[in-house]
């Protein structure tokens, strides 16, 4: 049987690019690796990337010189998770504080790790979480 081999990007669509740029660099450190007006690629960490579209901009097919990107967008708010250390999941709670980032819950999963969770300018649902959360070993 095929296996993938992980994910390689995930995506959220947001309304004001700029915004989510002092969001996503300045408060949660990521570095832009491309930028276009339509998006915004970011290095998550482990060979993972994080695509920040401009919501409605990537509704159409797109042409490239090697294929068709066919369209997609969303709507409402997206979640997803970055992969902490259990050692860095207080400076993270204590960092997001001090940049008056609201957290909107934690949970302690026991044994599994725990999360904290909040929300970007777009209303997106982020999570931290440290490691156990998946019997796989993912967070």
């Amino acid at each position: 049987m095929l296996k993938t081999e992980g994910i390689l990007e995930t995506s959220v669509y947001v309304d004001d690019m700029v915004q989510a740029h002092e969001f996503y660099h300045g408060v949660l450190g990521l570095e832009r690796m491309v930028e276009n007006g339509r998006l915004a690629a970011y290095d998550a960490g482990d060979r993972s990337a994080l695509l920040v579209f401009q919501r409605d901009q990537t509704l159409n097919d797109m042409e490239t010189a090697g294929g068709t990107v066919p369209g997609h967008n969303s709507t409402g708010p997206a979640h997803f998770a970055f992969r902490i250390s259990e050692e860095s999941y207080g400076r993270w709670k204590l960092h997001l504080e001090a940049r008056q980032i609201a957290i909107i819950s934690e949970v302690d999963w026991g044994e599994r790790g725990k999360s904290l969770y909040f929300n970007d300018p777009d209303g997106n649902v982020l999570e931290l979480a440290t490691p156990g959360l998946w019997p796989n070993g993912s967070a």
